[in-house]
């Protein structure tokens, strides 16, 4: 209870603050996981090194599809939170 007394709630601006910045890593993500996606299939390799790679963007894309899908869901509550704070 001490802890929950020393509580500090977050500003709408520093919520704002954070959804850009969470926006703009995603999509510098999903950016890199394509650069190295391109880069992967360059040069001559062997079959099972191509199929390494394309395993492992695959897991790291998938893992930040559904980190993304989180983050909507989570934003979703926001914003469902301010209209019924509105309404009343």
């Amino acid at each position: 209870s001490h802890a929950m007394s020393e509580y500090v709630r977050m500003t709408d601006t520093e919520r704002d603050q954070i959804d850009q910045d969470a926006q703009v890593f995603m999509r510098t993500c999903a950016d890199a996981i394509h650069q190295l996606r391109t880069e992967a299939h360059k040069g001559v390799q062997s079959s099972q090194v191509k199929e390494h790679r394309t395993a492992v963007l695959d897991f790291i894309e998938d893992y930040l599809k559904r980190v993304c899908k989180l983050y909507s869901e989570q934003r979703a509550i926001r914003v469902k939170r301010v209209i019924d704070k509105k309404r009343l």
